[in-house]
């Protein structure tokens, strides 16, 4: 098989776990290629023995899995690089919470095993994407997660003026909103109050963050619909945040906010599940009191 291989840059102690991917691979016999900022980090910070059949500089590549080594953070980052290509992606946990890298260092070589076995399910994740007056204001403008759209880091809160399907919703005093699909719901939306949605749920959820009023909410919609923004704020501009990478944009520039043509494969190792991971990762049903 081919593997195109993208990794955490920032994690220096994680040399071993590294390691141990790369023999599973070579065990196999199968093709790597490895995204070059990650190649030069393992090479100078790690010291790990590193021979790929080639090296990633953009996004013309082709593999039939790809491998995101290090925690949810790095997943977006190997989604946005694996675009509309429908290249599985299988996550490696070497960070800490892990709802989309669920695969464990210590399973990876269980987890290569069922791979070439054919014993794993493909999970399909919506994507969505962003456009400026009609037309593609950044570089990469899909997000997996959310898209946020938020005030400077020392600006006073900006309005958003915010349409379902050119119906105006309503004018959020905030310090942002996110929109986010399911996938984004246990992520930077959870942390402001919204609600946790099951990756099959067909809806996209507006959450804004520290409004001004008691009485503006998280809503759901549905994933079909499309999201018009307006901002206007007092230093007449403000950042949106794309699965985390950030840009700044003009105030009035209108965004519009839509459901992806392309939806992004997350690879699943048979017997586990969603709920199974939920209550893992958010340790619902234990007692923590002691």
């Amino acid at each position: 098989m081919r593997f195109s291989i993208f990794g955490n840059t920032h994690q220096t102690n994680k040399s071993s776990s590294i390691q141990r991917v790369l023999d599973c691979l070579a065990a196999h016999g199968d093709e790597v290629y490895i995204e070059r900022e990650f190649y030069s980090f393992a090479i100078q910070s790690h010291q790990v023995s590193m021979k790929p059949d080639g090296l990633i500089d953009d996004d013309r590549f082709e593999a039939d899995m790809a491998l995101s080594l290090g925690g949810d953070g790095t997943l977006l980052k190997t989604a946005a690089w694996v675009g509309s290509k429908q290249i599985p992606i299988m996550g490696v946990n070497m960070g800490r919470l892990g709802f989309l890298a669920d695969v464990s260092s210590d399973e990876t070589a269980e987890a290569i095993e069922a791979v070439h076995r054919g014993d794993y399910a493909l999970e399909r994740h919506s994507v969505i994407e962003i456009q400026g007056d009609g037309g593609q204001l950044f570089d990469k403008p899909f997000a997996l997660n959310d898209i946020a759209v938020l005030k400077r880091d020392n600006a006073s809160m900006i309005t958003i003026e915010c349409q379902i399907d050119g119906e105006p919703l309503v004018n959020y005093q905030a310090d942002g909103l996110i929109v986010s699909t399911p996938t984004g719901s246990t992520a930077y939306s959870l942390s402001n109050g919204g609600p946790i949605v099951m990756p099959g749920a067909d809806i996209l959820c507006l959450t804004p963050v520290a409004p001004h009023s008691l009485n503006v909410r998280p809503i759901a919609i549905p994933a079909d619909s499309e999201v018009g923004l307006t901002v206007r704020s007092r230093t007449h501009q403000y950042l949106v945040a794309i699965d985390g990478r950030s840009e700044q944009c003009h105030e009035l520039t209108r965004l519009t906010i839509r459901r992806a043509a392309h939806e992004v494969l997350i690879v699943k190792r048979c017997g586990r599940s969603y709920i199974d991971t939920l209550r893992q990762k958010m340790m619902w049903g234990q007692d923590v009191r002691s």
